[in-house]
């Protein structure tokens, strides 16, 4: 399927690995030209390398989200070098394994700002060119804990939420103007964070790694975890152009494993 997006540029953050990384390569497929942010300089120029191999352009920016206040210079340098952004998809590390109760309020504000405020003022600095243009996707990729909250993830759990609701919203505030914006979900993706996640359960339960990832395939009705190119090729759909009456939207990729309806 064309799926009429080739020329668009994207800026996907925390893209050096995982889901991120993932995603700007399925963009980059379908001929976007492609700005990926990270901390890591090196995966990054791997990701650009992955991305260059489909005859785009592509851009490696340095830089932790937790640093929000920099959104509009990191937008102002996509749009220098490669175009306006046409594609903005907000990707951001989850915190610390931790119950929602007794957690340092300095932790809780720590994570707002390295999950949540970049991914506003990122929007902010980009959406009006979108809405000018009449055309624009934004898609925030966040976790199953706001559909169903997961045990031992409560930071995660809640800010994650607080992503799904303010997403619905500016979803109705710019669709008469040509953009969408949605949520993607991830359900259990082999990714450096979800083997992170099942290490630090093992440890915590004292069984064996295996025994983990075993149990965890048991309650996915798909029986496995999912593959990353499998995240990406939702994401680059809802970039696409048959995805314009798509909007407000919270779309899993999870195999069935999120109990909810």
């Amino acid at each position: 399927m064309d799926l009429g997006i080739a020329g668009k540029v994207a800026l996907v953050t925390a893209a050096s690995s995982g889901l991120g990384r993932a995603i700007a390569v399925a963009l980059a497929a379908e001929g976007v030209h492609v700005a990926v942010t990270g901390r890591d300089e090196e995966r990054l120029e791997a990701t650009v390398a992955a991305c260059t191999e489909h005859g785009v352009s592509a851009l490696a920016l340095t830089w932790d989200l937790a640093d929000h206040g920099r959104a509009p210079e990191v937008a102002g340098r996509v749009a220098e070098e490669l175009g306006p952004v046409d594609i903005l998809v907000n990707n951001t590390g989850g915190p610390p394994p931790t119950p929602a109760l007794g957690q340092d309020a300095g932790l809780w504000q720590d994570m707002y700002g390295a999950m949540v405020l970049p991914v506003i003022r990122l929007t902010d600095a980009v959406v009006g060119g979108m809405r000018e243009r009449g055309w624009g996707r934004i898609i925030t990729s966040t976790s199953s804990g706001p559909v169903a909250p997961i045990p031992n993830l409560g930071i995660s759990n809640s800010l994650r939420a607080s992503l799904h609701s303010w997403s619905k919203t500016v979803s109705n505030e710019v669709a008469a103007d040509g953009v969408t914006a949605n949520v993607i979900v991830p359900g259990r993706i082999a990714t450096p964070r979800t083997d992170s996640l099942d290490r630090a359960r093992a440890e915590r339960e004292g069984r064996p790694l295996e025994e983990v990832e075993g149990d965890a395939r048991a309650g996915i009705p798909a029986r496995r975890y999912g593959r990353p190119e499998e995240y990406g090729a939702v994401a680059a759909f809802l970039a696409g152009r048959q995805a314009a009456y798509v909007t407000g939207s919270v779309v899993r990729v999870d195999g069935g494993q999120i109990p909810s309806v």
